[in-house]
């Protein structure tokens, strides 16, 4: 019997490894760093501490990203490259998380009980809106070190400060925010802070503005900042490009009305969808999305829905409009035809649909279903189900093209 050489003994196992490196390469999923970072999106999973990154192009989840905290009314910015996510959770965690890696980068408690973020106009900095201790932290994008803190107005005999909502940021190194306790509007500009004054902002304060507001946007072109008002009707204007102007007062008929119907959920102001010469919006407690005029910000008709809209949201063609409910309509959709100003469809993909997220090109729409445990993905042309996804609880969906946005 011929004894193999050494030589042919080391042919064999360099075969035999080639073959199982094969076999290993075919079977390893695709990493990240091959997809462009513009494919991501990450959704937020409420009730389990984690989010799911996702691929749009592929309509399939990444990666899991575990240990974020009270995700209940969680929320998320993307730098500008839009390579890194910092997620807002309520427990005042601030987390920032690396979607190349499908890591946790690092992860902070920076207040007691925090209500949203929002990224500067550079990408350096990152602000959290706090309802404890009350007030607006501001830190370096890159560390997570505190660089300035903004406590909110003391409230008289209270020992708190007032709780601070409605933050966005703004052009011009800018972000602004208000006093849900004080009645109050801030702008803070950190155009010239730096190093030698401590990176202090240049803070700009509008007093009553009216009774309790509750949430804000910022129009896309980053013009005007207007929050809503829960203490009563109506909602105020901020022109960013003429702030020594003041507070404006506008849709004083905005909210519930004298007769003061149940509210299950007062609506997200980030909703609502500017479209051309139109503004939708939904109306509070009654079933209803209303149609402004974008640019006196009057109302000039009302559209009849099927339940309480919580997001009015557009395709980014403008030509439709989804809307999505409050219980005990939450397992419907609705879809608004911009130009007739009719609804076209009543959709129904399950239970509890809290969140809806368009892709930048408009060819997509993905949903999620909190009470279903699942994202669907829907083609909003020919208004189909394309995918489903598994999903922990789901509730926000986030896109990556955010990171070029305004507000958002």
């Amino acid at each position: 019997m011929n004894t193999p050489s050494i030589t042919q003994r080391l042919l064999r196992l360099v075969t035999l490894a080639s073959a199982i490196g094969l076999t290993a390469c075919v079977n390893t999923p695709t990493p990240t760093h091959s997809l462009g970072s513009g494919d991501f999106g990450v959704v937020i999973e409420r009730d389990h501490s984690s989010v799911l990154l996702v691929s749009q192009a592929q309509m399939r989840s990444l990666a899991r990203i575990e240990g974020l905290g009270d995700l209940s009314h969680a929320s998320l910015v993307y730098s500008p490259d839009q390579r890194y996510a910092y997620v807002f959770a309520r427990d005042g965690g601030l987390s920032k998380l690396d979607l190349i890696e499908q890591r946790l980068v690092k992860r902070i408690i920076q207040g007691g009980n925090s209500i949203g973020g929002a990224i500067s106009q550079d990408g350096r900095l990152i602000a959290v809106s706090n309802y404890e201790p009350g007030g607006v932290k501001v830190f370096n994008s890159d560390t997570l070190e505190l660089v300035a803190d903004i406590p909110a107005t003391a409230l008289p005999g209270q020992n708190r400060n007032a709780r601070t909502v409605g933050l966005v940021d703004a052009p011009g190194q800018r972000f602004v925010f208000s006093l849900f306790d004080s009645d109050e509007t801030w702008l803070a500009d950190f155009s010239q802070a730096s190093a030698s004054n401590d990176y202090q902002p240049q803070l700009q304060r509008f007093t009553g503005i009216g009774k309790q507001p509750y949430d804000a946007l910022l129009t896309p072109d980053g013009r005007y900042y207007i929050a809503g008002l829960f203490g009563e009707d109506g909602m105020a204007k901020l022109d960013l490009w003429h702030p020594e102007r003041g507070i404006e007062r506008v849709l004083d008929h905005y909210g519930r009305g004298e007769q003061k119907l149940p509210v299950y959920k007062m609506p997200h102001l980030e909703g609502w969808t500017v479209a051309g010469d139109k503004t939708f919006v939904p109306a509070v407690g009654h079933h209803q999305v209303l149609v402004l005029d974008s640019q006196s910000w009057q109302q000039k008709g009302a559209i009849d829905v099927l339940g309480q809209p919580v997001f009015v949201m557009t395709r980014p063609d403008h030509r439709q409009i989804w809307v999505n409910f409050a219980y005990p309509d939450n397992s419907k959709v609705q879809v608004i035809d911009s130009e007739s100003l009719k609804v076209i469809a009543t959709l129904e993909p399950g239970p509890a649909v809290l969140h809806m997220e368009f892709a930048a090109r408009g060819h997509r729409v993905w949903l999620s279903l909190r009470d279903g445990h699942e994202v669907q993905v829907w083609d909003p042309y020919t208004l189909k189900k394309l995918a489903s996804l598994p999903a922990h609880s789901p509730s926000g969906i986030f896109f990556s093209h955010r990171a070029q946005q305004l507000g958002l």
